[in-house]
């Protein structure tokens, strides 16, 4: 998407720029959206991140501004969409986490920065579900100095005293995280730990702007006492574990920072991405022992599998197969991936896939997951010139689980017989019903088709 943008007009004053107009302005109008616009809504907020990252080396100030009127039509456009999911509010901090570094570095005069900050903080306190909580977060480095974010700071600070001096429940100041980001960035940490200390039970990330005061300071041994003494309730462990790590990195402390707390604090939803987190910053520690230390962390060896595999190392893949819980789908993928290359390591896993598959293991798993696992452990197989031995080995699996379901264990009988296509054994339908669905012909013509191919 291109921007619209009018030319430079010179007066008799100088050269100035005039407003610059975006082509996303007129998406995030006020309840622009309904309530299942949450995709569209996705998609037009990266269009927008999109168009002003474009244009931010070009003319750094207006996309800074073009930022900021983001920012701020944020809740007014999105306010009638069903946020329950999370991922519209994933998307708005991810979306943030881009442009307020744009805002941060824009060079922009203290007086245009004044009036973004006025602007945001109008936003801020319009904001009905917390949109803009990073902006907060971030406000010390948004204000561009110390001076600028203590005047912010005093602004709320009363208010945040004499709320938090109060211990009943319910006490809450909007602006909480504005004002401990002003008072880190003013460099007023003893004020900023004193504030800390009148919340009886904080929230995260409360806590972190003590640790970090601490640190600013290069009190390495007390910012990590603090941090260890903040976990408890609405404290996840993997943020303080998170902050410790960055103490001791930044203290040169690196094989302690990795023994005590990398692990945890690296986490991520898929093996592969924590593995490569860690590897990333630890490039001095073996990466086939931090591959053991995650399975020993863990419990779970077969988390690991695919990082283990993409990193070449298939003796420890493999392993981690055998006595772990991997998804016999990404066992089969490896099969057919290492066909070529390793077709020993692909009999084996792809034996694995079809034993787990017949045991019950998975997700949803369809007959043409489990025809896919045969044809990879058979292909595998037969390049290694064990094509009668394999056909036995996988009758064996089969009598091993009796109970597998029966469409299963007639495919795996069928494919077993060389001269019987292969075709998946269709149920007779009940005499009331005349004709098949057409989801199960679309169905059992897929499997046909399979069949006829692996036959051919």
């Amino acid at each position: 998407m291109e921007s619209i943008w009018f030319c430079r007009e010179r007066s008799s004053v100088g050269c100035q720029h005039t407003p610059a107009m975006w082509a996303f302005r007129s998406y995030f109008r006020a309840r622009a959206f309904g309530w299942r616009s949450s995709r569209l809504a996705i998609q037009r907020l990266k269009e927008a991140v999109s168009e002003i990252n474009s244009n931010s080396r070009r003319v750094p100030i207006e996309a800074a501004d073009g930022a900021v009127w983001l920012m701020e039509r944020l809740w007014p456009a999105f306010e009638l969409i069903d946020t329950s999911s999370g991922a519209l509010g994933g998307a708005a901090s991810r979306a943030l986490g881009e442009l307020i570094p744009l805002v941060v570095k824009a060079p922009a005069d203290q007086r245009k920065r004044n009036r973004w900050l006025e602007r945001l903080w109008r936003a801020i306190q319009d904001d009905g579900v917390s949109y803009l909580t990073p902006v907060e977060e971030n406000w010390g480095e948004l204000c561009g100095g110390a001076d600028i974010a203590s005047c912010w700071a005093d602004k709320i600070l009363p208010a945040l005293r004499s709320g938090w001096g109060d211990w009943r429940p319910g006490a809450y100041v909007k602006g909480t995280d504005l004002c401990l980001s002003s008072l880190l960035a003013a460099g007023r940490y003893q004020e900023l730990r004193d504030v800390l200390a009148l919340k009886q039970h904080p929230v995260w990330p409360w806590p972190r702007y003590g640790i970090r005061a601490l640190l600013a300071q290069r009190l390495f041994d007390e910012a990590l006492a603090y941090a260890e003494a903040s976990r408890g309730l609405n404290i996840p462990d993997s943020a303080v574990d998170k902050e410790c790590e960055a103490i001791l990195l930044a203290a040169g402390r690196r094989e302690e920072a990795y023994r005590q707390y990398s692990l945890t604090a690296n986490q991520a939803d898929v093996g592969v991405v924590t593995f490569q987190r860690i590897t990333r910053k630890y490039p001095e520690v073996d990466r086939r022992g931090v591959l053991a230390d995650l399975a020993d962390w863990s419990g779970e060896p077969g988390k690991w599998f695919a990082a283990a595999k993409n990193d070449g190392y298939l003796d420890m893949a493999l392993e981690f197969a055998e006595i772990g819980r991997t998804e016999p789908r990404t066992l089969s993928r490896a099969s057919r991936d290492f066909f070529n290359s390793e077709p020993l390591f692909a009999f084996r896993v792809g034996r694995l896939a079809v034993e787990r598959i017949l045991a019950g293991d998975g997700y949803e798993i369809t007959a043409l997951d489990l025809l896919g696992a045969c044809d990879h452990f058979l292909a595998a197989a037969s390049r290694l010139g064990m094509a009668a031995e394999a056909k036995h080995e996988l009758g064996q699996i089969l009598a091993n689980y009796p109970h597998a379901p029966s469409l299963f264990r007639g495919l795996v009988t069928r494919r077993l017989d060389d001269g019987v296509p292969l075709r998946a054994p269709r149920p007779k339908a009940p005499a009331s019903e005349a004709h098949e669905s057409a989801e199960g012909a679309e169905f059992h013509n897929a499997i046909d088709s399979v069949g006829r191919n692996a036959t051919t």
